[in-house]
Parts: C-alpha cells; structure tokens; sequence
C-alpha cells in the first residue's frame, strides 16, 4: 500500500505541473453583420487638435466605418466636424457604399478655432439626425452619435446633451488627452461605463475601434458557428444562446464553461494587480469586479486552489497572501476591500517580489502544487522587467499578462508564459475586461491523459498488476530454492 500511495503521489503532482489555458476563439471576420443604424460622428478640429492628431481621428473614424455594413436600408454614417463654428462633412443620405465614405473621410480638414461642443450636439440634433440629411423615422434604426473631443467645451453642453437622449439619440463620449472627464459624462447615454471612453492620447484612440464595431453588433442566430462563447471543449448551439459540453474523460465544472479531467487539483494563484494613477479609481473597481469574476470560475478551497493577492505602482503592497482565505464568499470580500495606491507603475520590482515572496513557503505557497501568476497592467513600466519575467518562468510558474489600455504589448508578450499566444491578452477598454475573465481558463489538469493518471482505480489497478507478476516471480525463485534444497538432501 505504500507504495500505491507513493505511486499515486508523483502521478498527481505531475498531473499538476500543467496548466491548461484555453485560448478562445475570435468572431469569425464577416459574420457579425451590423444592425441598421443612423451613426454621426461628432469630431472636435479646435485648435488643441494638431494636424497630425486630426489625421489619427479620420483613422479611427475608417477603421470603425469598416467593420460596419454600410448601406441604404444597414447602416448609414455621417459627420460633423466642430470647432468654434460646425460644419456637415458627410450628410447620412451621401454615400451609399463603404469606399465611398471612407474617401470622403480622408478629405475632412480641422477647422481649427474653438471648441463650441453645445453647439455641435445642437446641430447633430436638429440638422445632421433630420428626414432632410438621410435620417430614418423607423422605430426599428437606432440614432447614434459618437463624439470625440480632447478639451472642456466653451459653451453648455449638460442641458443640450439631456434634450438629445429624450430625441432618442444614443451618445457615446470619448475623450482624449486632457479632457474634461466630468463634461463626458453629461454628455453620454447610460450606463455610462458603456458610453465614457478615455485614451491618453490621440495615438490609442484606434483601440477603441473594435469596442465601437462590436456596439453595433447585431444578435446572430448561432453563437457557435462564429466562436462568440467561452466554452472550453464543446458548444451546442440554442435558439439565441449556447450551452457547453466537454470531451469524454472530462467534466463541466460549475461555471458551466470550463471542463477538468481531475476533480481534486490544487493550485496556487496569486494575482498582481498595477494601481498606478493612470488606471482612475472608478477603473480600479472595475478591476477589482474583474478578479472576482475569475475567481468564481476557481475552485477555491482548503485543498484545492489558493488565492493570494499583490498591488504595486511605485511600491509593492501584499494584500493578502495564499491561503489566508479558503472560501470563495472571504476572498471577495477582501479584494472589494482593496484600497487604490495610485503613484508609479515598477511592474519590474513587483514581478520580483511575487518570484521571491508571495509563492514561497513562508507566505502560504504549497510544496508540489501548481504556481499561476496572473499580471494586470494598463501601462509602459518603469523599470525594466526581464529579469524577474524570466526567472518566474525558469522556476517553473504559469504566468499570464493581462493588458488594458495603455499597455505595451512587448512587455505583456515578455511576462507571458509559452505559448505567448495562450498566456497574454489585451483590451482597450477597461469595461471590455470582463471578456478577458471569460477567456481566462485555468485548470490543472492535462487534456491528455498524462502518466495514465486521470483514474485512481487506473493507477491502482496497474500498481496491483506490478505486485502480482512480482508476486508470481517471487513464487517461482521460492519453487527453485526448494527445489535445490531436495537436490541438496
């Protein structure tokens, strides 16, 4: 028995070892198609803009366009372009076809005075979304606008913005640089985490290209057969929805997504989160919803996983290390609990202190089980972080970079186990983030059947054979001795 036990030990700890990310996949291109919208583009040109920047903006505006289905009766596209005066670039009657429009999008040109953005939410309303311009009265189209702004308005805009949303007029408010975020909000529909967008400069504003194409998403029929789920082995498709299933040997676990060969795997994960200033608080909390979210999707007990969790900016702070909390219901408490740093981002300092601190033993780490790392960053760091990405991979864990925002890709791709492609992900949006959690699939367990040790009877049953042929030899070298022990007498 004992050495069933020990046989049965190292096949668990290598079953362990290995940690399987299931890497999601994208929206086939071309199977989302649009739903019929009349959309006006609303682009400040005041003098803040630089000639360069405003060229950025006619980037974003394509880029957006053509991921629409731009047609009479699918989707029609205006803009208007504002300064201190405002000007009806594109009427939502002028172009019928997508190149059409996006020619016509190349030739805009700052106006390059001040920024009236009343006064521009007032002409969308009355001139650029009217019957005379190419808008449509059907309760069926949705009226949007999207405006795109980097300062505080010269005029009032709370009061204008009101009457536009009453008008039916759906407002997304992205801003850009040093803009007034408070004057975003009055302007935007509700909820405003899905109408109020934030880059840092005109240079990222392209990341928001693929949220604005996926707003205008129509509902397809088979969730499935474009890859917009998150199960890990097997969708089933339903009128309007999915269910998941897994492969056999495997079991669907309880946030009826994942799949697990093993039903008892224990694991260590530790999540290390940047709270520096450029993150905002009321972003901060959407990152604190986030780690919950996959937390739910943890098995989180006394023997099973362990959670701990590290912030840092310009120092690193251990909220709470592994172990501290064994149940799901504790652990979310404490990481709403998380109180926001700000200051710098030294990803570099903090990806060494978890190596060095949080997954030794003397903070909760367990001999023999899995180690996970997962690192949230929406930002450049400020200190160099080769060696401590390294030597996380070199002693053995799992680390997964996750980037909003302003992260720099090369360094999430650097953080990020191998295969970088299943171990990295990257958002421009903090509100998109929850996503990201869906994707986000840890478990423990071998899709393969490792060392053949997804059964216990299987390793039991092999161990009992071993034994018997021993038992059978040991037999047969007793019936020589014996047998030489007559020749003998």
């Amino acid at each position: 028995m004992a050495l069933l036990g020990f046989v049965m030990l190292l096949c668990i700890l290598g079953a362990q070892a290995s940690i399987d990310l299931r890497n999601a996949a994208a929206m086939a291109a071309g199977l989302c198609n649009t739903k019929p919208t009349d959309v006006v583009f609303i682009i400040d040109s005041s003098r803040s803009v630089r000639p360069a920047e405003f060229e950025q903006v006619k980037v974003f505006l394509t880029k957006v366009i053509d991921g629409l289905n731009v047609g009479p009766d699918a989707t029609r596209v205006g803009v208007v372009n504002y300064a201190s005066r405002v000007k009806n670039e594109i009427s939502l009657k002028s172009h019928k076809t997508k190149a059409a429009l996006v020619k016509a999008v190349s030739k805009i040109e700052p106006l390059s005075t001040g920024t009236m953005t009343g006064l521009a939410i007032q002409f969308a309303m009355n001139v650029a979304f009217s019957e005379a311009e190419g808008a449509r009265k059907s309760p069926d189209i949705s009226k949007v606008a999207i405006i795109v702004t980097d300062g505080r308005p010269q005029d009032n805009i709370q009061n204008i913005a009101a009457k536009a949303r009453e008008a039916g007029i759906e407002i997304f408010a992205t801003g850009v640089g040093r803009v007034d975020m408070t004057t975003l909000r009055q302007m935007a529909s509700e909820p405003l985490e899905d109408h109020v967008d934030y880059v840092e400069s005109y240079s990222l504003i392209e990341k928001l290209t693929k949220k604005f194409q996926e707003a205008f998403c129509a509902v397809v029929s088979d969730l499935c057969a474009t890859g917009d789920h998150d199960c890990e082995h097997i969708c089933i498709s339903t009128p309007g929805s999915f269910k998941c299933a897994c492969r056999e040997g495997h079991t669907l676990q309880g946030d009826g997504r994942s799949c697990s060969a093993c039903s008892n795997a224990a694991i260590d994960v530790v999540f290390l989160i940047d709270g520096s200033k450029s993150v905002r608080p009321e972003n901060f909390e959407l990152v604190k919803k986030w780690i919950n979210m996959i937390i739910d999707k943890l098995d989180v007990s006394e023997t099973n996983t362990h959670v701990g969790l590290v912030q840092y900016s310009s120092t690193v702070k251990q909220e709470f290390p592994l172990g501290r909390y064994n149940n799901k219901k504790a652990l979310k408490e404490a990481v709403k609990k998380m109180d926001y740093m700000e200051r710098g981002t030294m990803t570099g300092q903090a990806l060494n202190f978890i190596v060095e601190n949080s997954f030794s033993p003397s903070q909760g780490a367990r001999p023999g089980v899995a180690k996970v790392g997962i690192v949230f960053t929406d930002g450049r760091s400020q200190d160099y972080i080769g060696d401590a990405a390294r030597k996380a991979k070199e002693n053995g864990f799992k680390m997964y970079a996750v980037g909003v925002g302003n992260a720099v890709e090369d360094e999430l791709k650097e953080i990020a186990s191998e295969p970088v492609v299943d171990h990295y992900f990257y958002t421009a949006d903090f509100k998109t983030m929850n996503q990201i959690a869906k994707k986000l699939q840890i478990n423990v367990c071998q899709e393969e059947d490792p060392c053949e040790c997804n059964s216990l009877v299987k390793f039991q049953k092999k161990v009992e054979e071993a034994l018997q042929a021993l038992t059978k030899k040991l037999e047969a070298v007793t019936k020589r001795i014996a047998a030489l022990e007559n020749k003998i007498v």
